[in-house]
């Protein structure tokens, strides 16, 4: 297997992590709860689906929608 080695040293590595490109997220990475984005928000979501589940379910009288196959 061939290929080319990177050395680069402490000095340059440390300068780079205060680099404003080192700041920013890249406009193309997608958003992942809990990794690209805060996990919080995936939890909200759930708290707001169970919600309306429950609040579904507390409907009696309504028949469930048939979904097409």
């Amino acid at each position: 297997l061939a290929g080319t080695r990177i050395i680069c040293d402490r000095k340059f590595l440390l300068e780079c992590k205060n680099s404003p490109a080192a700041r920013t997220p890249p406009c193309y990475l997608p958003q992942t709860p809990g990794v690209t984005s805060l996990a919080q928000s995936s939890l909200v979501k759930l708290e707001e689906l169970k919600e309306q589940n429950e609040s579904e379910e507390a409907m009696p009288g309504e028949q469930p929608r048939a979904t097409a196959p």
